[in-house]
Protein backbone atom coordinates (compact mmCIF):
# COMPACT_ATOMS: atom_id res chain seq x y z
CA UNK A 1 0.00 0.00 0.00
CA UNK A 2 1.59 3.42 -1.26
CA UNK A 3 1.61 6.09 1.98
CA UNK A 4 -1.05 8.46 2.28
CA UNK A 5 -0.31 12.27 1.62
CA UNK A 6 -4.05 13.07 1.66
CA UNK A 7 -7.43 12.22 3.54
CA UNK A 8 -10.86 12.83 2.45
CA UNK A 9 -13.79 12.70 4.67
CA UNK A 10 -17.57 11.85 4.12
CA UNK A 11 -20.07 13.73 5.81
CA UNK A 12 -23.34 12.74 7.11
CA UNK A 13 -23.03 10.13 9.21
CA UNK A 14 -19.13 10.27 9.74
CA UNK A 15 -18.74 13.91 10.25
CA UNK A 16 -22.06 14.92 11.62
CA UNK A 17 -24.98 13.30 13.24
CA UNK A 18 -28.03 12.09 10.56
CA UNK A 19 -29.59 11.18 13.16
CA UNK A 20 -30.69 14.98 14.56
CA UNK A 21 -33.36 14.86 11.69
CA UNK A 22 -35.20 12.49 14.32
CA UNK A 23 -36.21 15.19 16.53
CA UNK A 24 -36.73 17.90 13.67
CA UNK A 25 -39.82 15.04 12.81
CA UNK A 26 -40.68 14.84 16.81
CA UNK A 27 -43.31 17.74 16.55
CA UNK A 28 -44.89 16.92 13.51
CA UNK A 29 -44.78 12.57 13.95
CA UNK A 30 -46.52 10.40 16.73
CA UNK A 31 -43.83 8.00 15.50
CA UNK A 32 -40.66 9.61 14.09
CA UNK A 33 -38.16 6.80 14.32
CA UNK A 34 -39.42 4.65 11.73
CA UNK A 35 -40.19 7.72 9.51
CA UNK A 36 -36.31 9.08 9.90
CA UNK A 37 -34.88 5.80 9.16
CA UNK A 38 -37.95 5.27 6.33
CA UNK A 39 -36.41 9.13 4.99
CA UNK A 40 -32.72 7.97 5.17
CA UNK A 41 -32.97 5.00 3.83
CA UNK A 42 -34.86 6.12 0.71
CA UNK A 43 -32.60 9.58 -0.01
CA UNK A 44 -29.59 7.07 -0.18
CA UNK A 45 -31.50 4.87 -2.58
CA UNK A 46 -32.61 7.43 -4.86
CA UNK A 47 -28.93 8.74 -5.32
CA UNK A 48 -28.27 4.86 -6.72
CA UNK A 49 -31.05 5.06 -8.59
CA UNK A 50 -29.93 8.25 -10.07
CA UNK A 51 -26.47 6.80 -11.16
CA UNK A 52 -27.91 4.04 -12.62
CA UNK A 53 -30.50 5.65 -14.77
CA UNK A 54 -28.66 9.00 -15.60
CA UNK A 55 -31.47 10.99 -13.56
CA UNK A 56 -28.99 13.03 -11.82
CA UNK A 57 -30.51 15.67 -9.32
CA UNK A 58 -28.85 17.67 -6.15
CA UNK A 59 -29.14 15.63 -2.94
CA UNK A 60 -31.31 18.35 -1.22
CA UNK A 61 -33.92 17.49 -3.75
CA UNK A 62 -33.67 13.70 -3.51
CA UNK A 63 -33.58 14.30 -0.22
CA UNK A 64 -36.58 16.35 -0.15
CA UNK A 65 -38.31 13.76 -2.63
CA UNK A 66 -37.00 10.89 0.24
CA UNK A 67 -38.87 12.64 2.69
CA UNK A 68 -42.09 13.32 1.05
CA UNK A 69 -42.27 9.63 0.22
CA UNK A 70 -41.55 9.16 4.08
CA UNK A 71 -44.27 10.38 5.34
CA UNK A 72 -46.92 9.81 2.72
CA UNK A 73 -45.71 5.98 3.09
CA UNK A 74 -46.49 6.42 6.88
CA UNK A 75 -49.65 8.68 6.44
CA UNK A 76 -48.38 11.68 7.78
CA UNK A 77 -49.64 14.95 5.61
CA UNK A 78 -47.68 18.25 6.15
CA UNK A 79 -47.52 21.50 4.69
CA UNK A 80 -44.61 22.11 2.07
CA UNK A 81 -43.55 24.51 5.25
CA UNK A 82 -43.32 22.47 7.63
CA UNK A 83 -41.31 19.74 5.48
CA UNK A 84 -38.98 22.32 4.25
CA UNK A 85 -38.38 23.21 7.38
CA UNK A 86 -37.44 19.36 8.66
CA UNK A 87 -35.11 18.94 5.41
CA UNK A 88 -33.22 22.36 6.90
CA UNK A 89 -31.94 20.99 9.91
CA UNK A 90 -29.09 19.10 7.58
CA UNK A 91 -27.45 22.58 7.77
CA UNK A 92 -27.21 22.33 11.68
CA UNK A 93 -26.66 18.36 12.21
CA UNK A 94 -24.57 17.86 15.20
CA UNK A 95 -20.90 17.20 15.02
CA UNK A 96 -19.57 14.27 16.81
CA UNK A 97 -17.69 14.64 19.85
CA UNK A 98 -14.11 13.35 18.22
CA UNK A 99 -14.03 15.52 14.89
CA UNK A 100 -12.77 18.51 15.80
CA UNK A 101 -10.06 17.10 17.82
CA UNK A 102 -9.17 14.97 15.23
CA UNK A 103 -8.97 17.02 12.70
CA UNK A 104 -7.11 19.47 14.32
CA UNK A 105 -4.02 16.46 14.99
CA UNK A 106 -4.57 15.73 11.37
CA UNK A 107 -3.76 19.21 10.60
CA UNK A 108 -0.66 19.79 12.83
CA UNK A 109 0.53 16.79 11.20
CA UNK A 110 0.58 18.71 8.09
CA UNK A 111 -1.85 16.57 6.89
CA UNK A 112 -4.24 18.04 3.72
CA UNK A 113 -8.01 17.02 4.93
CA UNK A 114 -10.85 17.50 2.38
CA UNK A 115 -14.18 17.03 2.48
CA UNK A 116 -16.01 14.28 -0.12
CA UNK A 117 -19.68 14.27 -0.22
CA UNK A 118 -22.85 13.63 -1.90
CA UNK A 119 -24.18 16.28 -0.57
CA UNK A 120 -24.44 19.72 -2.49
CA UNK A 121 -22.10 23.02 -2.09
CA UNK A 122 -24.74 25.01 -0.19
CA UNK A 123 -25.45 22.28 2.52
CA UNK A 124 -21.81 21.45 2.97
CA UNK A 125 -20.53 24.55 3.23
CA UNK A 126 -23.22 25.43 6.06
CA UNK A 127 -22.49 22.05 7.81
CA UNK A 128 -18.61 22.71 7.83
CA UNK A 129 -19.78 26.56 9.52
CA UNK A 130 -21.77 24.75 11.92
CA UNK A 131 -19.58 22.25 13.08
CA UNK A 132 -16.88 24.89 13.14
CA UNK A 133 -14.54 22.64 11.17
CA UNK A 134 -13.71 24.89 8.15
CA UNK A 135 -10.22 26.03 9.46
CA UNK A 136 -8.96 22.31 9.21
CA UNK A 137 -10.25 21.72 5.76
CA UNK A 138 -7.92 22.03 2.54
CA UNK A 139 -11.59 22.38 0.57
CA UNK A 140 -14.93 20.46 0.42
CA UNK A 141 -15.65 18.36 -3.11
CA UNK A 142 -19.38 17.68 -3.70
CA UNK A 143 -20.92 15.19 -6.18
CA UNK A 144 -22.42 18.06 -7.62
CA UNK A 145 -19.27 18.97 -9.53
CA UNK A 146 -19.72 15.73 -11.54
CA UNK A 147 -23.37 15.09 -10.92
CA UNK A 148 -22.52 11.33 -10.32
CA UNK A 149 -22.78 10.27 -6.35
CA UNK A 150 -20.93 7.95 -4.67
CA UNK A 151 -20.48 4.78 -4.53
CA UNK A 152 -19.10 5.69 -8.34
CA UNK A 153 -15.70 5.29 -8.90
CA UNK A 154 -16.04 8.91 -10.91
CA UNK A 155 -16.50 10.81 -7.88
CA UNK A 156 -13.39 9.24 -6.01
CA UNK A 157 -11.50 9.68 -8.88
CA UNK A 158 -12.21 13.50 -9.55
CA UNK A 159 -11.77 13.87 -5.52
CA UNK A 160 -8.14 12.77 -6.08
CA UNK A 161 -7.36 14.64 -9.17
CA UNK A 162 -9.21 17.90 -7.33
CA UNK A 163 -6.65 17.39 -4.24
CA UNK A 164 -3.87 16.59 -6.60
CA UNK A 165 -2.69 13.46 -5.07
CA UNK A 166 -2.44 10.32 -6.86
CA UNK A 167 -5.63 8.11 -6.14
CA UNK A 168 -3.39 5.48 -4.15
CA UNK A 169 -2.07 8.00 -1.55
CA UNK A 170 -5.87 9.32 -0.87
CA UNK A 171 -7.11 7.81 1.93
CA UNK A 172 -11.24 8.08 2.30
CA UNK A 173 -12.50 7.42 5.59
CA UNK A 174 -16.30 7.03 6.58
CA UNK A 175 -18.79 5.59 8.27
CA UNK A 176 -20.74 4.12 5.68
CA UNK A 177 -19.58 0.60 4.06
CA UNK A 178 -20.58 1.73 0.30
CA UNK A 179 -18.21 4.62 0.42
CA UNK A 180 -15.66 2.92 1.86
CA UNK A 181 -15.81 -0.08 -0.59
CA UNK A 182 -16.74 2.43 -3.39
CA UNK A 183 -13.39 4.45 -2.33
CA UNK A 184 -11.49 1.22 -2.13
CA UNK A 185 -12.32 0.09 -5.28
CA UNK A 186 -11.40 3.50 -7.24
CA UNK A 187 -7.84 3.32 -5.73
CA UNK A 188 -7.97 5.04 -2.76
CA UNK A 189 -7.59 3.55 1.14
CA UNK A 190 -10.91 3.13 1.96
CA UNK A 191 -11.03 3.58 6.22
CA UNK A 192 -14.11 2.59 7.78
CA UNK A 193 -14.77 4.76 11.33
CA UNK A 194 -16.70 2.18 13.11
CA UNK A 195 -18.68 4.46 15.48
CA UNK A 196 -19.75 0.79 16.95
CA UNK A 197 -23.72 1.68 16.19
CA UNK A 198 -23.85 -0.90 13.09
CA UNK A 199 -21.88 -3.94 12.19
CA UNK A 200 -19.56 -4.15 8.93
CA UNK A 201 -21.93 -5.14 5.90
CA UNK A 202 -19.67 -8.32 4.90
CA UNK A 203 -21.04 -8.35 1.63
CA UNK A 204 -18.38 -7.28 -1.24
CA UNK A 205 -15.47 -7.27 0.81
CA UNK A 206 -13.20 -5.68 4.05
CA UNK A 207 -12.04 -1.71 5.03
CA UNK A 208 -8.24 -1.52 3.92
CA UNK A 209 -8.69 0.13 7.70
CA UNK A 210 -10.57 0.34 10.72
CA UNK A 211 -10.82 3.36 13.66
CA UNK A 212 -13.16 3.91 16.26
CA UNK A 213 -12.36 7.83 15.86
CA UNK A 214 -10.97 10.49 14.04
CA UNK A 215 -8.00 10.66 16.40
CA UNK A 216 -7.09 7.11 15.44
CA UNK A 217 -6.89 7.65 11.61
CA UNK A 218 -3.13 9.77 11.73
CA UNK A 219 -1.42 6.74 13.53
CA UNK A 220 -3.17 4.29 12.15
CA UNK A 221 -2.11 5.39 8.43
CA UNK A 222 1.11 6.76 9.87
CA UNK A 223 0.89 10.20 9.43
CA UNK A 224 1.18 11.27 13.30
Amino acid sequence: MAPVETVTFDSYSTLVDVTAVESALADAVDDPEPVSNHWRSRSLLYTTVANEVDAYDTFYALNRAALEHALESHGVDLPPDEQEAILETYHELAVFDDVRGGLQELDEAGVDVYVLSNGNPEMLASMVDHAGIGEFLEDIISADEVETFKPSAELYRHAAARTGTPIDRVAHVSALFYDVLGASHAGMTGVWLDRGTTPWDDVAGAPDAVVSAIREVGPTLDLT
